[in-house]
């Protein structure tokens, strides 16, 4: 059993889930922290600057999404995600030495660049590293510790702050992320069969690698061939970046809780989303499964589960009760978690060979809404003093995206350009053609 458990790829996935998790913190870390009256004094910052600190992250990551995940089909996971990591939690560190509005946004550009490839090459990881029937469960598993990051984080946060500061606990955060770097440069191997501790066995489940591991990624076709995609993964990102930016001061600003009530209230909605990451995965790979057709394992689901997402909404339209508005939010964030499984699956059913330039592309879908769905809420916020309306626009942008998931079809796999053939020179004293 213990053989079992421990073996290589398993081994694989759990640092990929605490890489999730990771990232998770060291991004959303600063929604609970400027809700600190530590940090107010010494940063102060009107709503719209903090929607622009939010969104700063957000840049580079939507630039490094196609960058990393080419990177990372080059080069390979080992050495990009060892990299990135150093990069995304030296910046975390360097946040809690900022002193303004412009180092902290220039700190948070700094982590933007250093996530930005991390998904992409994970996912680039997991091509070879897990088998096809456990596609959607591995990704939504390690994305299910993603979720968990958020829950845990403004708890954790708060904790912290109370206990050594603001400061503090960016460092301390930083700190275990350079760790993480370290241990996955020294454990992870880009193809399995170059693992000492690959079993034959383990070896026999796992996808075959393509005889030649650099290969020329086909740009224009891919493209075309994703951006679908991409335009369904910006509406779920909408609603991702909203609830990631502004809940923990949702509750704090809309009911007047203190920073630990507010955390909690907030850690509660996001630990909904820990729960929808793993059921959504699941349930996508029965469907697989059970029909062994894509189109109703990843497009059916994630339709169904965008349009539950916006109806469970519904309630902050009309109450102010606390618990029935905590239990709407933490109902929609759990339905919209539920399409991070076979959404992050479809790259590899449609161009498993450029598995990590297709999710980055796909997920600059979500990083371009990570600009715009921040600064947008803190703008409605702002200007009409009204914090249920950023989430009215949520719920349209989400109903936006169910009605195009069937553009995407995950079950017609990415034909690459065949190659021109050279041409044959004519033979000496025959006629020019």
């Amino acid at each position: 059993m213990s053989e079992r458990v421990f073996r290589a790829s398993n081994v694989v996935l759990g640092l990929l889930c605490l890489m999730y998790f990771l990232t998770y913190v060291d991004r959303v870390n600063i929604s609970t922290a400027v809700v600190s009256n530590q940090f107010l004094k010494e940063i102060p910052l009107t709503k719209i600057q903090i929607g622009l600190v939010f969104s700063a992250f957000a840049y580079p990551y939507l630039l490094f999404q196609v960058i990393g995940g080419w990177v990372a089909d080059k080069f390979g996971p080992r050495r990009a995600l060892t990299i990135c990591g150093i990069i995304w939690a030296g910046a975390t560190i360097v946040t809690g030495l900022v002193h303004g509005l412009i180092a902290l946004f220039v700190a948070r550009v700094i982590l933007g660049f250093g996530e930005g490839a991390t998904f992409p090459t994970a996912t680039r990881a997991m091509s070879y590293w897990v088998s096809k029937e456990r596609r959607g469960f591995a990704q939504g598993f390690t994305h299910a510790f993603s979720r968990l990051g958020n829950s845990i984080t403004p708890w954790l946060v708060a904790s912290l702050i109370a206990a050594i500061s603001w400061r503090g606990s960016f460092i301390v955060v930083g700190c275990v992320s350079m760790l993480w770097a370290l241990a996955w440069g020294l454990y992870f191997r880009d193809k399995p069969a170059d693992h000492p501790g690959i079993t034959p066995e383990e070896l026999a489940l796992l996808p075959t690698p393509a005889a030649k591991a650099r290969v020329q990624v086909p740009w224009a076709p891919l493209i075309r061939r994703i951006i679908p995609v991409t335009i369904v993964y910006f509406c779920y990102g909408w609603i991702l970046w909203l609830f990631l930016s502004w809940i923990p001061s949702f509750f704090k600003g809309q009911y007047k809780l203190d920073l630990k009530s507010s955390a909690l209230f907030a850690s509660g909605v996001f630990f909904s989303g820990v729960v929808g990451d793993t059921v959504g995965g699941i349930i996508s790979d029965k469907l697989f499964e059970r029909t062994h057709n894509p189109r109703v394992a990843r497009c059916n689901m994630v339709a169904v589960m965008m349009l539950l997402c916006g109806m469970s909404l519904a309630p902050i339209l009309y109450t102010r009760n606390i618990n029935v508005i905590a239990l709407a939010l933490s109902a929609g964030f759990f339905f919209a978690e539920c399409t991070i499984g076979p959404m992050w699956a479809i790259p590899m059913d449609i161009a498993p060979r450029f598995a990590g330039t297709a999710s980055g592309l796909m997920n600059s879908g979500s990083a371009l809404a990570a600009i715009v769905s921040p600064v947008v809420g803190g703008y409605l916020i702002q200007k009409t003093g009204n914090w249920t309306l950023p989430f009215i626009v949520s719920m349209a942008v989400i109903l936006v995206g169910a009605t195009l998931t069937f553009t995407m079809h995950p079950e017609r796999q990415f034909a690459e350009p065949e190659p021109a053939a050279p041409a044959i020179p004519a033979a000496a004293g025959s006629p020019a053609k």
